[in-house]
């Protein structure tokens, strides 16, 4: 049996994943998340915010996963987010055009009957409606990222109108896969963690960059080969852009290995200019080596202006960021006063919507044949004797600039799979075949498994005790006294618990514990009444 394979049902039998609606015959695209898995994506989701929300100080917000159809089209999804498919019509056979054999791809003969193979384009989102009469065309998304950018004024405002300014987002995301496989690694539902952050396009500069300049990655730039590099030498020669992409290349290569990833299987792929995103100039990719291959596990985005100005051509809402200038200066400008005694009685209840546009907007040379605004995402004409156009001497004191953004964006699915994996080590004790999960202590579900040595002479319950105490210090504990202790150790290491503690007659004696370390399978003894903290230091590394 292959790795893959085993980590399959590994983690089937033992409660990490395994196939939504397996009753019915399953449902390709979905798995569900059994109790260690869920435990497990908790975990590594929770250390990601310790990167993220605490050291560099995003804020969390959380946003619909059902996202207007106006959203959509205007950050380019509706019309750009599409795969090439290839089908047949007389067997059914489809797939994304880049999952078939060269020779079917350049014969289009279909690899399963022979027949035609027709190409085409899908989009890759889900779509709904909502509305009980008035029905709307809906999507669900794709990413979280929209649900940040369109609320952009609001968290600007939060901020106290400072950049660099960062937002992240936990959360599902969805996408219609043509071809769904190889359990977690393309799903149709899946979980993402994306930061956003907002930097004057002036300044993408990271004020902590020096700490992560001689990290040293693997790399494979778009038009060189892979190799060993540091970050402060691809910022240097200019095959990272700016600094602020560099740094989240770097951190994303720290938080991978703090999860479990295997340093030596992790490298950093530059997206060539015909894969790049519409929305980015440059991408990084972290990819991980599994069994089934570099799987693309992050993506590390510039995504420059593009995400903000669509929203804010689309919807005429003001997506700037304030620049002040080190000095003030003095000039002439022309503006736009409504005329709200004409602009009632003309537009009624859009009048105020209207004259807010109108003030924002810079006056062309001549606004004789009247002005078009935005209203809910329509053009709507404005006659010139709607308002009057003013010069006036201001103080300008700085400059509205539209931000620049860099995005992280991990699959955490994909991550989880890979930390299975990475971790797994199969030998054999004792002649039989023996499995153990090296996860990282702070990342593993069950933080210590507690055992009496025996199911009698009082020794069951000190132990539940002991369970139920570390417990309320917030560590997951297993209680087992079934089977030897051999076995009961086994079943531990299997699902990646770090420590075992096992309550022997000379807990009796003395009140302490013999703690197991799961890698090393070196035992100490340790005061029960320590016990808590000292696990609690060894968790937290």
């Amino acid at each position: 049996m292959d790795i893959y394979s085993e980590i399959v049902s590994l983690a089937k039998r033992r409660g990490f994943f395994y196939p939504s609606y397996d009753i019915y015959g399953g449902e390709a695209g979905f798995y569900d998340y059994g109790p260690l898995g869920t435990r497990l994506k908790h975990n590594v989701e929770e250390k990601w915010r310790m990167f993220y929300v605490l050291r560099e100080r995003c804020m969390e917000i959380s946003t619909p996963s059902i996202t207007p159809y106006a959203v959509f089209k205007a950050s380019g999804h509706v019309d750009k987010f599409l795969d090439v498919v290839l089908s047949c019509s007389k067997c059914g056979f489809s797939a994304k055009e880049e999952n078939v054999d060269e020779a079917s791809r350049s014969s289009l003969e279909c690899p399963e009957c022979g027949g035609r193979l027709q190409r085409g384009h899908m989009n890759l989102m889900f779509e709904t409606e909502t509305g009980a009469l008035d029905r709307r065309q809906a999507f669900l998304r794709p990413e979280t990222a929209q649900g940040i950018f369109v609320d952009f004024p609001f968290l600007y405002q939060f901020s106290r109108k400072q950049l660099p300014m960062g937002v992240v987002q936990v959360g599902k995301g969805f996408r219609n896969e043509v071809s769904p496989r190889q359990s977690l690694y393309r799903l149709r539902e899946f979980s993402m963690a994306e930061a956003e952050i907002f930097f004057d396009p002036e300044d993408k500069t990271h004020p902590r960059f020096d700490e992560v300049a001689d990290d040293t990655l693997m790399v494979i730039p778009a038009d060189a080969d892979e190799q060993m590099a540091t970050v402060g030498s691809l910022l240097d020669s200019g095959v990272i852009g700016n600094q602020a992409l560099a740094y989240y290349v770097a951190l994303t290569r720290r938080f991978l290995l703090a999860v479990g990833i295997d340093d030596q299987k992790l490298r950093f792929r530059q997206h060539e200019p015909d894969e790049m995103a519409h929305y980015a100039t440059d991408c990084w990719d972290a990819e991980i080596r599994t069994a089934l291959g570099w799987i693309e596990c992050v993506g590390i985005a510039d995504r420059t202006a593009y995400d903000l100005s669509a929203h804010m051509e689309a919807t005429g809402e003001d997506m700037t960021a304030f620049r002040r200038y080190d000095t003030a200066r003095q000039e002439t400008r022309r503006r736009i006063i409504p005329d709200m005694a004409k602009l009632g009685p003309a537009f009624k209840e859009q009048a105020k919507i209207i004259a807010s546009q109108l003030e924002k907007m810079e006056p062309p040379e001549n606004v004789d044949d009247g002005l078009v605004v935005k209203v809910d995402g329509e053009d709507v004409p404005v006659d010139p004797g709607l308002y009057d156009v003013v010069e006036e001497e201001i103080t300008i004191t700085g400059e509205n600039v539209i931000p620049h953004v860099v995005e992280p964006s991990y699959g955490i699915d994909r991550i989880l799979y890979s930390i299975l994996e990475h971790s797994y080590f199969r030998g054999e004790k004792e002649g039989e075949s023996y499995v153990r999960l090296e996860l990282p202590s702070d990342i593993a579900p069950v933080t210590a498994g507690v055992f009496p040595l025996v199911s009698k002479d009082g020794l069951p319950d000190i132990a539940r005790g002991i369970a139920d105490e570390l417990r309320s210090q917030g560590m997951l504990t297993y209680y087992d006294e079934g089977g030897s202790i051999g076995r009961r150790y086994a079943r531990m290491d299997e699902i990646g618990t770090p420590f075992c503690v096992t309550v022997d007659f000379d807990t009796l004696e003395d009140d302490t514990v013999t703690v197991r370390y799961r890698d090393t399978t070196e035992q100490v003894r340790v005061p029960r009444n320590e016990l808590a903290g000292w696990l609690r230091e060894w968790v937290d590394g």
